[in-house]
């Protein structure tokens, strides 16, 4: 059984089917989706159709990216704040237009069912950016930290392989994992392509929303498969850009 961890999607659904085929899926692989299926690239509603669909052969876990609730809370209360429809959301509302009744409703199922984090049996957790509190984030108080927290992986660049884990000063909230797999911040800031660890941190956005691609890396082997980059597959569209 592989735990296939894939990043950011932002609407690419052309690089998620090119990324998946080349991953090769077999019936027992978990997929972990790290969020952000929405606003970017025009697909976004086709990619969260996809998801859907995948889910039915295979076991999926979705998690809450902060594009994925403003997404929700457009489709469930026709909240649009101009920060939203600045950085994706005309673009999702536009493909949106196309879904009939029933479709989104099964997309706003899709989006109220799905989780904050998720712990496997490895003691690995998947958050889409991160989480705050010291003991447990069973305990966190601001619940929009999981979708929007960059201080977790601020933390652990800084930290990088400085300590160890032995040392007093080792961050508290790293002791609590084995390995923690977020997306959120694009590791092209960084002048990363690839999946890039600091401490046991593991972050898997590779900027599929700019000019990078969409990555999956399996949490036990560390193998990556990647999209051409997302931007080639859409020439005339502008992406986050």
């Amino acid at each position: 059984m592989r735990t296939l961890v894939i990043g950011d999607i932002h609407g690419g659904h052309k690089a998620l089917k090119q990324v998946l085929d080349k991953v090769e899926l077999r019936k027992d692989d978990v997929l972990v989706f790290l969020g952000d299926y929405v606003d970017g690239w025009s697909e976004s509603a086709k990619t969260v159709s996809s998801l859907i669909s995948l889910s039915s052969d295979y076991e999926c876990v979705f998690l809450r990216g902060n594009h994925d609730d403003l997404c929700h809370k457009w489709l469930a209360k026709k909240e649009m704040p101009e920060l939203w429809l600045q950085h994706g959301g005309l673009l999702t509302i536009e493909g949106y237009r196309k879904l009939d009744t029933a479709e989104r409703e099964n997309h706003l199922n899709f989006y109220e069912n799905m989780k904050d984090y998720h712990i496997d049996d490895s003691n690995r957790l998947f958050v889409h950016a991160g989480f705050q509190n010291l003991h447990d984030p069973k305990m966190e108080y601001h619940q929009t930290a999981f979708y929007w927290d960059r201080t977790l992986w601020e933390m652990a660049l800084a930290l990088d392989n400085r300590l160890s884990e032995d040392d007093d000063k080792y961050p508290a909230r790293l002791k609590l994992f084995k390995e923690i797999y977020i997306g959120h911040t694009p590791v092209v800031r960084i002048g990363e392509t690839k999946p890039y660890q600091a401490a046991n941190v593991w972050n898997v956005d590779t900027g599929a929303a700019f000019k990078g691609p969409l990555s999956v890396i399996d949490a036990d082997s560390k193998k990556v498969w990647q999209s051409d980059p997302v931007w080639t597959l859409y020439p005339d569209e502008n992406g986050r850009n």
